[in-house]
């Protein structure tokens, strides 16, 4: 998949989200982060290959965050996610956290409060984590 490609499919995964929990995103935070992809003998490929990790913030106001991690919960575990990590907010040093796994694409999905509160608004941060993806016309390399 190319990188354009990565990208939208990472969008819409948010947005997706922000529609199952009822929120609006603010379109002008969101950033596409490219990584190189790391085997499991920590070999670095040079065919081009990389991970995505994506995010968006929502300004919905701290007291639905543990709304919003729970509806996510749900919907998303019904639809073949598995959870992988979850908390609902409790506090600056305990926030809300939400993270799932897609079985049959391996793509992450998390929702978390981020910022301090004091320096930084808490808000939520609705995020993509991708696979390795391996950019089209490119031969895989082999290790």
């Amino acid at each position: 998949m190319d990188k354009d490609a990565a990208v939208k499919q990472a969008e819409d995964y948010t947005a997706y989200m922000a529609r199952i929990a009822d929120v609006e995103l603010t379109p002008s935070t969101a950033e596409a982060n490219f990584e190189a992809c790391v085997g499991k003998d920590d070999e670095v490929a040079q065919d081009g290959r990389y991970s995505l990790f994506y995010y968006v913030y929502s300004d919905v106001p701290v007291t639905e965050h543990s709304r919003v991690v729970r509806t996510l919960r749900g919907e998303l575990t019904e639809q073949g996610y598995e959870v992988t990590s979850y908390r609902e907010f409790q506090s600056a040093y305990k926030p809300a956290v939400f993270s799932a796994r897609n079985k049959k694409t391996s793509y992450r999905v998390m929702a978390d409060t981020v910022g301090s509160g004091k320096d930084k608004p808490q808000r939520l941060s609705f995020s993509v984590r991708t696979p390795c993806l391996l950019p089209p016309g490119v031969t895989q390399q082999q290790f």
